[in-house]
């Protein structure tokens, strides 16, 4: 089997969870009586991979005090500095061009800001039979009320497209190849125009997932977020 490298998105401000992330990183909030991240790392030792890279850059330094070199988890942990403010952090693309030499020909990217279960082993498994003109494979997920717009469709062979109808929302979480970024001069570059100049070449494919999936961006989401926790 292709050994797959995750790499979680922890690098981000956290503006619209001030003044909460004004002294802890959004990754190390608390969720169901542990940070965020935690919860990450243990589904994906779960699903059989080995080795997660974490970009930082705002209050950093604590999440790498936190986490340290992964053995709890079972897991090793690779840290990709973008310096040690918001300012200085990359974006997503840019953030993923700057950890590139660390990851494996295929990864798993996650956001470090989502609550999901959305299978992670499905995933590293069919990363080995990614289709060889898919660059990227996106999990997609219904509209949330914040975002009724979507942002991609899926069509009948499961590539992505830009049609104004039947549109999903990025969950945060997908597989990618990285031939996507190895051409990227290195510097500030965010995903999106990344994505839709893929899904126009035909390179972008995806899949939609139908269970739970949160976006733990504001107060409100951190909110029903610690409320679906402690449902169980």
């Amino acid at each position: 089997m292709t050994t797959v490298t995750a790499m979680i998105l922890a690098a981000g401000r956290g503006e619209r969870l001030r003044p909460l992330t004004d002294h802890t990183p959004k990754p190390l909030i608390d969720v169901g009586g542990r940070p965020l991240i935690e919860h990450h790392l243990e589904r994906l030792a779960a699903a059989g991979i080995e080795r997660v890279v974490i970009n930082l850059a705002h209050l950093g330094e604590q999440i790498r005090a936190h986490l340290g070199d992964g053995r709890r988890w079972g897991l090793s942990l690779e840290y990709s500095v973008e310096g040690d403010r918001a300012e200085t952090a990359l974006e997503t693309a840019g953030g993923i061009r700057h950890a590139l030499d660390h990851l494996s020909s295929t990864f798993l990217l996650v956001n470090g800001d989502v609550l999901t279960d959305i299978d992670y082993q499905d995933l590293v498994q069919r990363a080995a039979g990614l289709p060889i003109h898919c660059h990227a494979h996106l999990v997609l997920v219904d509209n949330p009320s914040h975002h009724p717009e979507g942002d991609f469709a899926l069509d009948a062979v499961g590539r992505l497209a830009m049609d104004a109808i039947d549109r999903c929302t990025y969950s945060g979480v997908g597989l990618y190849r990285r031939e996507m970024f190895a051409d990227l001069e290195p510097g500030r570059r965010a995903l999106g125009p990344l994505l839709r100049e893929g899904i126009a070449a035909g390179r972008v494919c995806g899949e939609r997932h139908r269970g739970d999936w949160l976006d733990v961006g504001t107060q409100e989401r951190l909110a029903e977020a610690r409320r679906r926790m402690q449902a169980g």
